[in-house]
């Protein structure tokens, strides 16, 4: 994968429910960053903020080509995406208790832009929140202080006139604990197997994100992806171009 669009979401609503904002911040691999936020109309909850700062992030990419690896502190959105929202639709949107789906015309919107856009080409990743990562203190900056009514100043310009270094993320980006829809715990979040990059041809395999981001970061070209198991790892290879069995 050639290094893909950067983008952190955040939502927050003082009350919960009360007034609230969302914030986005997007890095694109060419160098330029967009921040984008607004104060929610109206009462409103932390997970629809949460929700609606990663819609409007894919809606203003929407034409825009490229892989995107989305960050938010929201296990909300990253669990309902991944797997809560098939079963719901398998169900007519309901939930595994016959109740209706809260916030489904959201849910709607998100996982109509995710199927425009191609699953396979946006990566989720969990951040925890207020752990100092740049770009997760940044969205919630810009969530929490609309949803507050302040005036908030957003950036559009080149990466190398930003004032924060937006791309130092954690090594580990899985969610800690999966926890179904009705908020119970399951257990521990699977860890990736791998990290695979690609850089002038030449394929290497890594045993954390820091260090696959070391060979990749600013090398035009170069492809990175995780994988989540050894099948996993071998369907990446194949898609690119490389045999399995001789590595």
């Amino acid at each position: 994968m050639v290094n893909p669009i950067v983008v952190f979401t955040d939502g927050a609503a003082k009350g919960n429910p009360g007034p609230g904002g969302w914030g986005v911040v997007i890095v694109t691999p060419d160098g330029h960053v967009t921040e984008l936020g607004a104060r929610a109309a109206g009462t409103t909850t932390n997970n629809q903020m949460e929700l609606t700062g990663a819609i409007k992030a894919l809606t203003e990419l929407r034409g825009v080509p490229g892989a995107l690896a989305i960050y938010t502190d929201s296990t909300y959105v990253i669990q309902g995406i991944r797997g809560w929202i098939h079963g719901w639709r398998k169900r007519g949107w309901k939930t595994a208790t016959g109740g209706d789906v809260v916030n489904r015309d959201l849910w709607e919107q998100l996982d109509a832009l995710v199927a425009a856009r191609g699953r396979s080409s946006v990566e989720w990743h969990y951040v925890r929140g207020h752990a100092g990562t740049p770009g997760n203190e940044r969205v919630d900056e810009i969530a929490d202080g609309l949803a507050q009514g302040r005036e908030i100043t957003l950036y559009r310009g080149p990466l190398i006139g930003y004032p924060l270094p937006i791309l130092d993320v954690p090594s580990d980006t899985a969610v800690p604990v999966r926890t179904s829809a009705a908020g119970g715990r399951t257990g521990p979040a699977t860890k990736p197997y791998s990290y695979l990059s690609v850089v002038d041809g030449h394929f290497a395999r890594h045993a954390t994100w820091a260090e696959c981001e070391r060979r990749v970061k600013g090398r035009p070209g170069a492809r990175f992806k995780k994988a989540m198991s050894q099948g996993d790892e071998a369907a990446i290879l194949r898609e690119w171009g490389i045999d399995p069995d001789r590595m």
